[in-house]
């Protein structure tokens, strides 16, 4: 029997999810457009932002709707989407006696329309990161301001539930002004499903957890040091698992790492993302292109996105900068075809399309906007027709 449409449609996007290498088939079944989801910091003041927006972008052309409300909550600061498309969640950057916020809504993929279905709390200050893992049963939390990991179960509609597991960091770094203590910035899944790795940027390390079945357990041996006082922030995880790429938000690099989660993991190499660091500098997210070919770090202050090539042993070389109409650029995302590259600039008030070059990962200002008071994140979900 034939795929219905929709079954194609999100059956491409889990893959593009799931495994970023691979992007939508080129056949009439796969989505023309894609509802964008973002995330940003609220305010008090006319004008400020009011929770998650939502906009429209067109695969053909790159062209980027006008923002509107998708759902009002307080500094909605990061997304994650499930691999469906069905699910949206989001971390309210706040603090609270158990945490901050952790939410989650229905995406009716027609209009584009957000339903809350759960609420949790992320169990520590600061929640600054979500992702989804463990077929999609699984929330990861990194909280910033407590220095911790949790974990959240997710429900067979898609709803947040409890937290199955926490764990507060220990440690610090060289840097006396930032890494006094653990600072959390981004929890990942391991592709195979059975880790945890969250990235602190205070301690200088990426702390692994092994997924049980009701939880998870520290696992102090496998974690990956990363060089002393860069502050890691976020990574990217190849789909294979075997490599990885995390940024230093204080000494503005790239480190690549060799991932041997049944091992020992280490920094192979170490590369700047601006050609001379600078006050004022900080990057803020790694992206791994889906075809693998690219890695994409984005620079605040130097308001630019690094590129760099990756070589046949997943080693980098750097080539360029994307620049143009970008006011500390945040999070970016590539859209599930490699085609469009979506730079939320917090400062700027928008979120900007650049056409990327498949060829030298070059990125291509389009002039396509959209207005968005402080968007700190950009997340994908297909269109259904």
């Amino acid at each position: 029997m034939p795929l219905s449409r929709r079954a194609l449609a999100a059956g491409l996007f889990a893959l593009a999810a799931l495994a970023p290498r691979l992007a939508p088939a080129a056949d009439e079944a796969a989505p023309t457009a894609y509802w964008v989801y973002f995330g940003t910091y609220t305010g008090a003041k006319a004008g400020d932002s009011k929770g998650i927006y939502r906009a429209k972008l067109d695969i053909k052309t790159g062209k980027l709707s006008p923002a509107e409300l998708a759902a009002e909550v307080a500094s909605p600061s990061f997304l994650a989407v499930n691999a469906p498309g069905t699910a949206l969640y989001a971390v309210g950057e706040t603090g609270g006696k158990d945490g901050g916020g952790v939410f989650s809504y229905s995406v009716d993929r027609r209009t584009g329309a957000l339903k809350k279905t759960g609420e949790s709390t992320s169990g520590g200050s600061g929640p600054c990161y979500v992702s989804v893992g463990a077929g999609g049963k699984l929330l990861g939390v990194a909280n910033y301001g407590g220095g911790s990991t949790a974990l959240l179960a997710v429900d067979k509609t898609g709803a947040v539930g409890k937290r199955v597991a926490f764990f507060q960091h220990a440690g610090n770094g060289p840097n006396s002004g930032r890494q006094k203590e653990p600072h959390a910035h981004c929890t990942q899944f391991s592709p195979d499903g059975k880790y945890a790795l969250t990235v602190d940027l205070g301690i200088d390390r990426v702390k692994v957890f092994a997924l049980t079945a009701d939880g998870a357990t520290e696992q102090p041996e496998k974690d990956v040091v990363i060089p002393p006082g860069s502050g890691p922030r976020h990574i990217a995880i190849a789909p294979d698992g075997k490599f990885a790429y995390a940024c230093g938000e204080l000494d503005m690099t790239v480190n690549v790492v060799r991932l041997n989660l049944a091992g020992k993991s280490e920094v192979i190499q170490t590369l700047s993302t601006v050609p001379m660091k600078a006050a004022g500098q900080s990057t803020a997210e790694c992206v791994l292109h889906p075809s693998g070919k690219f890695v994409y770090v984005s620079n605040r202050g130097h308001h630019s996105v690094a590129v760099f090539k990756v070589n046949d042993d997943r080693k980098l070389t750097a080539a360029g900068h994307i620049t143009g109409d970008i006011k500390t650029p945040r999070n970016f995302a590539i859209d599930p075809t490699g085609k469009w590259m979506l730079i939320a600039g917090q400062d700027g008030g928008k979120v900007g399309v650049w056409e990327l070059d498949p060829t030298t990962g070059a990125g291509k200002e389009t002039g396509s906007t959209t207005a968005v008071s402080r968007p700190v994140c950009v997340r994908f979900v297909p269109v259904e027709e």
